[in-house]
């Protein structure tokens, strides 16, 4: 792969976003890590302190950028000129979803692929939306979330209840 994009909200990033990132940047010579901006689900973290996070907690990969972004993914991944869209499958349930989708995309683009990645198995469950429920209810997100994110998700929690 020569540029590939990995679309997301990242709301916050976890590890299993982690592992699809760390066994994808060796493949491409240039990952970009998509922030969209403008979700079609209310976000915990904003637009700029999701870009902050995901930056934070990947600075150290190499080939990887991360950009933000507004609009479809397909159009975004041509102005960037990406020949891939990296997506990461945790469950069938995904899978038809993110199928559908990579039709769609190929009607809209052909020259541009759709890679599947499985998650580890031990990252299957989780999903952003677990993550912040299981903050709002107190729970410990430790094996989730990288430690910069965990911290910024407390921070977070602590503005909410002032």
């Amino acid at each position: 792969m020569k540029k590939a994009i990995y679309p997301g909200t990242f709301d916050p990033i976890t590890n299993g976003h982690l592992d699809i990132i760390n066994r994808v940047s060796p493949l491409a010579e240039k990952l970009v890590v998509a922030v969209v901006k403008d979700p079609p689900k209310n976000c915990f973290f904003s637009y700029n302190q999701r870009i902050d996070l995901v930056k934070k907690v990947t600075k150290d990969i190499k080939g990887l950028e991360v950009l933000g972004f507004d609009g479809l993914v397909i159009d975004f991944a041509h102005q960037i000129k990406a020949n891939t869209i990296i997506r990461g499958l945790r469950t069938m349930s995904d899978f038809e979803y993110e199928f559908k989708m990579a039709l769609t995309n190929k009607s809209l683009a052909p020259r541009i692929e759709t890679l599947f990645l499985m998650t580890h198995p031990q990252y299957s469950f989780i999903s952003s939306h677990l993550i912040k429920e299981i903050a709002l209810l107190g729970g410990d997100l430790k094996k989730f979330l990288p430690e910069s994110v965990l911290s910024a998700v407390g921070e977070k929690l602590d503005e909410n209840s002032s």
